[in-house]
C-alpha cells in the first residue's frame, strides 16, 4: 500500500529523525546503517589518542602518496600497493574512475545504492537501467547487460540492499566478456569483508577493465573517518589517482585505518559474530512470515505484507518502539514494502523482532 510522507535519503540519519519526531538521538535504536555493532577495534582508539599527542599530526600535511596506508591495505587485501587508490569515501573514487576513463554511457544495475545514480548524473553520464528483480532473487543476465551498448557497467557484490552475493565465477565471466567489447566493470565490494574469499580484488590487479571499490569503515565500525579504496591494474590505478584531488585522507584517518586493518583477531571475530547473529535474526523474522532474501553481508532485506501501509509501519517503529529501519522505497526496482535492517547485537536484534511483530499486529488491527 502506498502512503504519504517521506523517508530519509540515507541510512544513519538519526539527527534529522530525532528533530522530526522529537525523540532524543540517544533513545533511538538505529538499524538503518550497516555498521559493525561491536564498535571499532580498541587499537583504533589507541592509535588516535597517540596521534593527538604528536603536534605534527595536525601541523604537518598528510603524506601525499598515503604510502603507509596503501601498504596496510595491500597486506590486508593481498594486493600490491601499486594497485591501490585511496580516497575519503567511495563516491570520490567512483567519480575519479568515471572521469579517468571518459565514461559516456553506463549500465546501472538496480536496485542499488542511491549514490550511484546521483554520481553518474552529476558527471553527465548517460544512464541505462538494468533491473535485477526481487521476484527472480536479484539474478543478473550477463548477455543482456553486455548488449546494452554501454562503456561501463556499475554493480555491487554483495548487493545492497538485498545482501545477496554472487560467486566470483559469475563476475569472472562478465569481466572476460566485457573486455572483448572494451566495457569497464565498476564493482562495489563495500561489504565483501564479510565474505573475503568471494572478493575480486586479486583479479582486478591483472584486468585491463575491472575496478573494484572497497570500504574499510563499515566493517571496522569507523564511518566517521572517511576512507575507501579501489583496486585496479597499475596503469588504471595511476589514471584514477590523477583524477583525484590531492591529500584525500587526513593523517588521523590514515593512522586509525592502519591500526584497524592490522587487527586480524577483530576481523575473524566480526565475521563469526555476524554470521551467527544474522542466522538467528533471519530465523526470527521468518517466524513472522516475512519474505527474506539470502544475505551474505551484515544486513537483511525483508518485505512487509502489501496490505500494510509501509510509511505508517516505518513511522510506528520509531514513535512506539524507538527503532529506525531503512525503507527501500527510494531504491529503483523495489516496491515500497521492502525494508533493510542491519545486524546488531543479539539483544538489539531481539528488540527489533518484537517491535516488528507488535507494529505489524497493530497496523493489521487498525486496517481491519
Amino acid at each position: 500500500m502506498h502512503s504519504s510522507g517521506h523517508y530519509p535519503q540515507h541510512g544513519g540519519q538519526l539527527q534529522s529523525i530525532s528533530n522530526r519526531f522529537g525523540i532524543p538521538v540517544s533513545c533511538l535504536l538505529d538499524f538503518s546503517a550497516n555498521i559493525n555493532p561491536d564498535g571499532p577495534p580498541a587499537s583504533v582508539l589507541s592509535a588516535l589518542r597517540a596521534s593527538l599527542e604528536e603536534i605534527e599530526t595536525i601541523t604537518a600535511y598528510p603524506d601525499l602518496d598515503s604510502t603507509n596506508l596503501k601498504e596496510a591495505i595491500a597486506n590486508y587485501s593481498e594486493v600490491l600497493p601499486g594497485n591501490i587508490i585511496v580516497a575519503n569515501g567511495f563516491v570520490p573514487l567512483l567519480e575519479a574512475a568515471l572521469r579517468a576513463f571518459s565514461i559516456r554511457r553506463c549500465l546501472l544495475v538496480v536496485p542499488a545504492f542511491v549514490e550511484y545514480r546521483r554520481t553518474l548524473e552529476r558527471l553527465g553520464v548517460e544512464i541505462e537501467i538494468e533491473v535485477a528483480s526481487a521476484e527472480r532473487s536479484f539474478e543478473y543476465d550477463v548477455n543482456r547487460m553486455l548488449d546494452r551498448g554501454c562503456d561501463a557497467i556499475l554493480l555491487a557484490n554483495p548487493q545492497n540492499p538485498s545482501g545477496i552475493c554472487q560467486h566470483p565465477s559469475f563476475f569472472e565471466r562478465l569481466v572476460e566478456e566485457a573486455s572483448k567489447r572494451n566495457i569497464y566493470i565498476l564493482l562495489d565490494e563495500a561489504f565483501i569483508d564479510y565474505v573475503p574469499e568471494l572478493s575480486l580484488t586479486a583479479k582486478a590487479q591483472r584486468s585491463a577493465n575491472l575496478i573494484v571499490f572497497r570500504s574499510v569503515t563499515k566493517f571496522h565500525g569507523i564511518p566517521g573517518l572517511r576512507v575507501a579504496y579501489a583496486v585496479a591494474h597499475p596503469s588504471l590505478a595511476t589514471s584514477i589517482s590523477e583524477a583525484l584531488p590531492p591529500w584525500p585522507i587526513t593523517t588521523l584517518a590514515s593512522r586509525a585505518v592502519i591500526a584497524a586493518l592490522d587487527d586480524h583477531p577483530y576481523a575473524l571475530r566480526t565475521r563469526s559474530n555476524n554470521l551467527e547473529r544474522r542466522r538467528t535474526l533471519e530465523r526470527n523474522l521468518r517466524r513472522l512470515s516475512l519474505p527474506i532474501y539470502p544475505a551474505a553481508a551484515n544486513f537483511l532485506l525483508f518485505r512487509i505484507p502489501p496490505e500494510i501501509d509501509a510509511f505508517a509501519f516505518w513511522q510506528l517503529m520509531i514513535t512506539e518502539h524507538r527503532v529506525v529501519l531503512r525503507s527501500c522505497a527510494d531504491y529503483e526496482g523495489l516496491s515500497e514494502g521492502h525494508f533493510r535492517v542491519a545486524i546488531k547485537t543479539p539483544t538489539e536484534n531481539n528488540q527489533l523482532t518484537v517491535a516488528i511483530e507488535k507494529s505489524l499486529s497493530e497496523l493489521n488491527h487498525s486496517s481491519s
